[in-house]
C-alpha cells in the first residue's frame, strides 16, 4: 500500500518507470478480473489499455481517495459492468428489430401468395385467347411481335388482347382491396 502511494506519486509527477511498473504488476490481473465479467478477453483487453492511457493522460489531475488497487479495480469493474449494460441493451435493440424484420417479410411473403391467387383467378376467367396470351407476355417475356407471329395473329390485336387482360386485372386487385 505504500509502495503504491510512493509509485502514484511518481507517476504524478510524470516518471514513466513508475507507471511501466504499476501496468505491468496490474495488467494481467486486471484483465482476467475484467473478462471475468464481460465474458470477452478482447474486450478486457480494450478496457485495460484505455484505463491505463487515461491514468497516464490525466495522471496530474486524477484524485485517487484510497488505494491505487481499489481505484483501478473499481475502475475496471465500472467499466466492464458499463460494456455488459451496452451489449444487453444493443441485443435488445437487434432482437426488436429482427422481430420487426420477421413480421415484415411474413406480411409481405402473404399479399405477394395473395397477389398470386388474384392474378390466377382472373387468369381462369379470361377467354382462352386472351389468357394464352398474357402467359405468353408475362411469364414467358415474349415480345408482342413474337406472340403475333406464333398465333398468327395482328400486333394490334395482342396490344387489345393485353390491355383487356391488364383491364380485369386491375379491377380484381382494386375490388379486393376494397373488401380488405
Amino acid at each position: 500500500m505504500l509502495n503504491d502511494l510512493l509509485l502514484l506519486i511518481k507517476i504524478k509527477e510524470g516518471d514513466i518507470k513508475s507507471f511501466e511498473t504499476v501496468f505491468r504488476h496490474y495488467y494481467s490481473p486486471l484483465l482476467y478480473f475484467s473478462a471475468g465479467i464481460t465474458g470477452r478477453s478482447d474486450i478486457a483487453e480494450e478496457i485495460i489499455q484505455d484505463l491505463f492511457y487515461i491514468l497516464w493522460r490525466d495522471r496530474e489531475k486524477i484524485q485517487i481517495t484510497r488505494t491505487l488497487k481499489g481505484y483501478l479495480y473499481s475502475a475496471v469493474r465500472n467499466r466492464s459492468l458499463l460494456y455488459c449494460r451496452r451489449r444487453k441493451l444493443d441485443e435488445t435493440y437487434i432482437s426488436a428489430m429482427d422481430s420487426n424484420q420477421t413480421s415484415s417479410d411474413a406480411q409481405q411473403g402473404m399479399e405477394y401468395r395473395e397477389l398470386e391467387e388474384i392474378i390466377a383467378r382472373t387468369m381462369n376467367k379470361m377467354p382462352e385467347r386472351r389468357m394464352k396470351i398474357f402467359r405468353m407476355h408475362r411469364f414467358e417475356s415474349k415480345k408482342y411481335e413474337e406472340i403475333a407471329q406464333l398465333l398468327s395473329l395482328s400486333v394490334k390485336t395482342i396490344e387489345a388482347e393485353m390491355t383487356k387482360a391488364l383491364k380485369a386485372l386491375k379491377k380484381e386487385v382494386e375490388f379486393h382491396i376494397s373488401i380488405q
